[in-house]
């Protein structure tokens, strides 16, 4: 899916509005994780860099139920954007009206305003008409950078885009490049890693990625639903059983194509889902019964190893347990260690794996670790993501 960018429109003397992804974890009034609003930092550049061109810059924060609420505005995000610029961000008291359209109308050339809360109003998630009209107001062209809201269609995602001329941004551009990759013609061995809980949020992209990889690693919760369904004991594991035709027809389907699928042969063990609990190694396939299964096992770990480090292509999306928990984080530490050592090409999609590679210090050494978890799921499930078909 090529899209059109930054690049391909003349901004000379333009005010731009761009939609980016500033939704970023603040914990006592300080911004914990600054990734979002760093990986925005190219496009914000560049458009800054064009003669006479102006940014104005919306996202949103948070889930505001009742309208704007202090604790989920965007003032601290300016502050850290303007440290991180070395330059002023204009904080707007709103993100439409007429304050906000003279703060626009009067924004100077290389200068940045940042509007409020898009979600101080329900119109935005409802992809009103007239609120997406009011914000394409300020602005002669549109700039989409948020990949992490492009599978939403909103009034600042996609409403803007059927007012003003609209292209993407440098960082939906790398999104879409990657993951267009991977979908298209993939070079394999091509390693598909999916964990997570529940096969029922991931079975869509396991059915999506059959038809183009040789192996699938499933970890985490989800693949006890795939242990029970061939016959194996899974103690108290996490089991959808309104899955397990899925998971059997699925399993049928990868050995009809020829596609392995390697599921946890060994496990560490709990008496209970909890951070205390006492690990306890379990060196065969099957799990006692009374324990929950929290990580894969050594055995395990080896053979994914294996796969990854040979493989030209690898995409990873969930955890292999509950690496949250320090005594069994392990799984899903080696396989994070095994991807960022893989020589192919090799991209973390999906908030928990993002945040796995993030706690072990590997991220620098993944090719493209997404920003984006729900639209990264949907462009793995072959799902058309409205914020970017609204660019075509």
């Amino acid at each position: 899916m090529a899209v059109k960018t930054i690049r391909d429109i003349d901004l000379k003397n333009k005010r731009v509005i761009m939609r980016v992804d500033f939704n970023v974890p603040i914990k006592n009034g300080k911004i914990t994780d600054e990734t979002r609003i760093k990986e925005a930092l190219p496009s914000i550049k560049y458009i800054l860099d064009q003669p006479g061109a102006s940014l104005i810059l919306m996202s949103h924060l948070g889930r505001p139920k009742a309208g704007p609420a202090p604790e989920f505005s965007l003032k601290l995000v300016a502050e850290k954007l303007a440290s991180m610029l070395g330059k002023p961000v204009t904080m707007a008291p709103d993100c439409i009206g007429p304050e906000v359209e003279t703060l626009a109308r009067n924004l100077a050339a290389g200068s940045v305003l940042m509007l409020e809360n898009v979600r101080f109003y329900k119109e935005e998630e409802a992809n009103d008409a007239g609120f997406a009209g009011k914000l394409a107001s300020l602005a002669q062209v549109y700039v989409n950078d948020a990949f992490g809201t492009a599978h939403r269609a909103h009034a600042s995602t996609e409403g803007v885009a059927h007012v003003l001329p609209g292209v993407a941004g440098f960082l939906i551009e790398k999104e879409v490049n990657f993951f267009g990759a991977l979908l298209a013609n993939p070079e394999k061995p091509f390693v598909a890693i999916i964990g997570g809980a529940k096969v029922s949020t991931k079975i869509a992209v396991l059915e999506s990625l059959l038809p183009k990889v040789s192996t699938f690693i499933i970890g985490g919760g989800m693949a006890y639903t795939f242990l029970k369904v061939q016959g194996i004991e899974v103690g108290n594991s996490l089991v959808e059983t309104e899955f397990l035709d899925t998971a059997k027809k699925f399993l049928v389907a990868a050995k009809k194509q020829g596609v392995e699928v390697i599921l946890p042969s060994d496990h560490v063990v709990a008496d209970k889902f909890a951070e205390d609990a006492k690990p306890q190694a379990v060196d065969n396939v099957a799990v006692p019964a009374g324990k929950v299964a929290m990580d894969v096992g050594p055995a395990t770990i080896k053979a994914c190893k294996k796969k990854i480090l040979a493989a030209k292509n690898v995409i990873w999306n969930g955890p292999m347990g509950v690496f949250e928990f320090e005594a069994f984080a392990a799984g899903t530490k080696e396989i994070a260690q095994a991807v960022a050592d893989c020589k192919g090409t090799t991209v973390v999609g999906g908030g928990d794996s993002v945040a796995a590679v993030n706690k072990f210090g590997l991220a620098d050494k993944i090719d493209h670790v997404s920003t984006g978890g729900g639209a990264s799921l949907e462009f793995l499930e072959g799902k058309q993501l409205p914020g970017i078909v609204a660019l075509a």
